[in-house]
């Protein structure tokens, strides 16, 4: 039976950044919808944690590639909690590629995970809060962007463009289904390990900042959070980097700091 709790599905949740926002939601008055592809066993550890916080939590697992699979997924929250107020879309691909290794699969690979799934998960979401006739503000999605967009170089070129392309869709998305839902965006920087970064290269790519040190999973979920609770605010991202997207980098921060560390 529906509470009085806003519940909110977390995509990627498992594991990681996912998790961060999951818990620190479920601390402050949500409930969640844990979605994953395939870890599952992380995605019920994830659920419990919640559960151990307060919240009621629930695994939805699909494979966001899949656009049958991604459209049912709102409505299946929807059965599960009896409402659904929220999505947020982090869950995405990594991969690197630059101009010479482009290719049609990897660009196809990148859209699906990271930039289609919003768009058809933000459509239902809309169309759920419609139906139940929330306040003007009330439902919101937040989507997980990259500071990269601000600070750009030609590393992870299929990635890079997907999520530039997610950006774009913040924008169009507040335009297209307000006042019913906003839209907005977190755009962390170097937050945890990525692809074969060691903890040296990991440490000296987090001090690449202004403000000597980047993003950590917490202040990415605070900041998820914020918007989540801010009615006033669509169509805009918030940069959770330290500075970085002040500085111009040539290359990806990985690859600059496997440099600097001689490796």
């Amino acid at each position: 039976m529906p509470s009085n709790r806003p519940v909110v599905l977390v995509t990627g949740a498992a594991r990681r950044i996912g998790r961060a926002i999951a818990l620190d939601l479920a601390t402050h008055g949500w409930d969640l919808a844990v979605h994953h592809r395939s870890s599952a066993v992380d995605a019920a550890a994830t659920a419990e944690m919640a559960r151990a916080a307060g919240a009621r939590a629930e695994v939805l697992a699909a494979d966001l590639a899949d656009e049958a699979a991604c459209a049912a997924l709102v409505p299946a929250v929807l059965r599960a909690f009896g409402r659904v107020d929220a999505v947020v879309n982090n869950a995405s691909v990594f991969e690197h590629d630059t101009v010479a290794d482009f290719s049609y699969a990897a660009m196809d690979r990148a859209w699906r995970a990271n930039t289609a799934p919003a768009i058809v998960l933000a459509r239902a979401l809309h169309a759920c809060v419609t139906a139940a006739g929330h306040p003007a503000g009330r439902g919101c999605v937040v989507n997980i962007l990259d500071q990269k967009l601000w600070n750009p170089n030609p590393d992870h070129l299929s990635y890079t463009l997907s999520k530039a392309a997610l950006e774009a869709a913040n924008t169009l998305l507040a335009q297209a289904l307000a006042p019913a839902l906003r839209v907005c965006g977190v755009a962390p920087g170097v937050t945890l390990h990525s692809g074969d970064m060691n903890d040296a290269e990991f440490a000296a790519s987090h001090r690449m900042t202004p403000l000597q040190r980047s993003s950590t999973p917490d202040d990415v979920a605070r900041s998820v959070r914020f918007l989540l609770d801010s009615p006033a605010v669509t169509g805009t991202t918030l940069l959770v980097d330290g500075g970085q997207h002040l500085q111009a980098q040539a290359r990806d921060v990985m690859f600059l700091a496997r440099a600097s560390q001689g490796s």
